[in-house]
């Protein structure tokens, strides 16, 4: 299908689900599969990446699939093409986010599939070489506005937290933990080695599951225990101790900001996300490994996280389709918050400032600042 016929007289496609991906293995894991073929249309959308031009959908339209580019700017690049590009009607879509991603192995472990209530942009912070940070500071990352670290956001953009809907993950979850992840013994062998550290015991020494906790999004790809742990104060700092940082990845947040914007202009529905990660390599190294060793070191669960995207993932597609007239044609409601720290969607964040009894953001210029710091 071409674009200027899709656009000149054709009836909008509307997707029951879109699925986003982020690079060519993620994508590829859903291609050839038997329960749907979401290459039948091909369609070439401007502004997409050049490395991955069309969007794909099954001949009904029910089912599409995105390919982003990896970090924030394709991610955002991306997905604004796609909602703005008059291709596709998506008020009534669900949006699957289904990428790999790093662990927290305190948390969960290689080859998990995780759902996530929050997306918290951990690396929108002022930074300091960790060579010279004063050493009272237990990391080189402070917040924005702030002049110490674990001290909250004197500045916000908007784009920090968002948090999705609790009671779309709990139905995703359920159709999830209806599939039989893969593994492999080269995962396994990978598994026992975090174990054997009493720091993640617990968490690493079973096979893969299904785990509920959240995701931080960054443009660096870092490795080490410092950073993990500077990363989960600060995801439990950004959403007032209610979020669980587990995954590690690149592009979440951009792409949730430019699905939030859609809303509202009245082309999405945000309260329709899913955001899926699977588990490919540990954010740090176990008792004995150096952080070098574990960022540029094997990853066996690589394989692993690629097709438990497919194996859990599919059974999500398929329960929303299956269920459409019964259940999510209408929506899930939410009965938690959704949005981001300003409220931009209507409705009191559970997290921020103005949780916490501070004040809110004013808008002023392109900045928002605090009325008073903390």
């Amino acid at each position: 299908m071409n674009l200027k016929r899709a656009t000149t007289g054709v009836k909008k496609i509307q997707p029951k689900v879109f699925i986003i991906d982020m690079f060519l293995p993620e994508g590829e894991a859903w291609y050839n599969i038997p329960e749907f073929n979401v290459l039948e249309q091909n369609i070439t959308i401007p502004g997409f990446s050049p490395l991955y031009p069309d969007a794909h959908c099954t001949e009904d339209g029910s089912i599409c699939q995105v390919i982003t580019g990896e970090a924030e700017i394709n991610a955002a690049s991306t997905l604004s093409a796609l909602v703005y590009s008059g291709v596709f009607d998506l008020t009534t879509t669900y949006f699957l986010i289904a990428g790999i991603a790093g662990i927290n192995p305190k948390v969960a472990t290689i080859g998990d599939v995780t759902f996530a209530r929050f997306a918290v942009q951990v690396a929108l912070q002022y930074e300091i070489d960790a060579r010279e940070i004063p050493a009272d500071f237990p990391t080189g990352y402070v917040p924005q506005g702030a002049v110490v670290p674990n001290q909250y956001p004197a500045e916000l953009y908007g784009t920090e937290v968002f948090e999705l809907n609790v009671a779309l993950r709990t139905a995703a979850v359920a159709f999830a933990n209806k599939a039989t992840l893969y593994d492999t013994a080269a995962t396994q062998a990978a598994r026992k080695l975090y174990a054997y550290d009493p720091a993640f015991a617990g968490p690493s020494s079973s096979g893969p599951s299904v785990v509920e906790c959240d995701s931080a999004t960054s443009d660096v790809y870092f490795s080490g225990a410092l950073l993990g742990e500077a990363f989960e104060n600060t995801t439990t700092l950004f959403t007032n101790g209610l979020g669980v940082y587990c995954t590690t990845q690149q592009e979440d947040n951009a792409t949730l900001e430019v699905l939030l914007r859609a809303t509202l202009a009245g082309l999405t529905d945000f309260s329709r996300i899913i955001l899926m990660r699977t588990a490919s390599d540990f954010d740090r190294p176990y008792e004995g490994q150096t952080a070098v060793a574990n960022l540029f070191g094997d990853t066996p669960a690589f394989e692993p996280s690629v097709q438990n995207i497919y194996l859990a993932g599919v059974q999500v597609v398929e329960g929303i389709v299956s269920g459409w007239a019964d259940t999510f044609e209408q929506g899930v409601k939410a009965s938690n918050y959704i949005g981001d720290v300003f409220g931009s969607l209507g409705g009191e964040p559970d997290f921020g400032p103005g949780s916490t009894g501070s004040s809110i953001p004013e808008r002023t210029g392109g900045r928002k600042r605090m009325l008073r710091s903390f």
